[in-house]
């Protein structure tokens, strides 16, 4: 076992040890990293005790996103990122919701959660409940959709463009300028259908 193994079981039987054992779902240490999964009614409670516990402070949030299942009951397992300073540990919980469930945002606990939460909720449209200002934060007020949803055409829905006429942006269905084109990936050297450039002068 190495050392980052090691810090890692270390930490994982701090975790299961206390008060944070029931709300843990299951457990996993990859790449030197673990990883916690808790039901998504426990997160604030979860990550209030991992803030103000003294032998673990995970002070520093580092991220939150999320990943789209879109097969699963519980299409999204919402991903938190955080960091101890003192341990110089890193933590991964996880915790799954349905499509249009909500859970509880962790800004009180931890205020950098305001525009990850809110980006989160921007790409794949899981709403904070508590969050101070929940609104889009990285595509236009009128976007439709989330980009990160695996169901988002690639397209889009709707394009964007400035209408000198009007003197404002204006919003109109995709039109794809250029047709998909076909593509012939067959190396020339080798069952080419056509003649290459300069291999005129060997027919002749």
């Amino acid at each position: 076992m190495d050392a980052l193994t090691e810090n890692c079981q270390s930490q994982l039987d701090l975790l299961t040890l206390g008060k944070l054992a029931p709300m843990i779902l299951s457990n996993k240490i990859e790449f030197g990293e673990l990883t916690v999964e808790i039901a998504a009614s426990n997160i604030s409670a979860f990550v209030e005790e991992l803030l103000r516990n003294r032998m673990m402070e995970y002070t520093t949030l580092v991220d939150i996103t999320a990943i789209d299942n879109p097969s699963n009951p519980q299409r999204f397992t919402v991903v938190y990122h955080f960091l101890s300073m003192t341990q110089n540990q890193r933590l991964r919980v996880h915790t799954h919701i349905a499509d249009g469930e909500t859970i509880a945002s962790i800004t009180p606990i931890h205020p950098s959660a305001n525009w990850f939460e809110r980006e989160v909720f921007d790409m794949f449209g899981i709403a904070f409940t508590g969050h101070p200002d929940l609104r889009r934060i990285l595509t236009d007020y009128g976007f439709e959709g989330y980009p990160l949803r695996k169901d988002f055409p690639t397209s889009g829905y709707v394009q964007m463009r400035y209408d000198d006429v009007e003197k404002k942006c204006v919003y109109e269905p995709v039109e794809l300028v250029q047709d998909y084109r076909q593509f012939d990936f067959l190396s020339p050297w080798e069952n080419a259908k056509y003649i290459l450039p300069g291999d005129e002068k060997k027919a002749d």
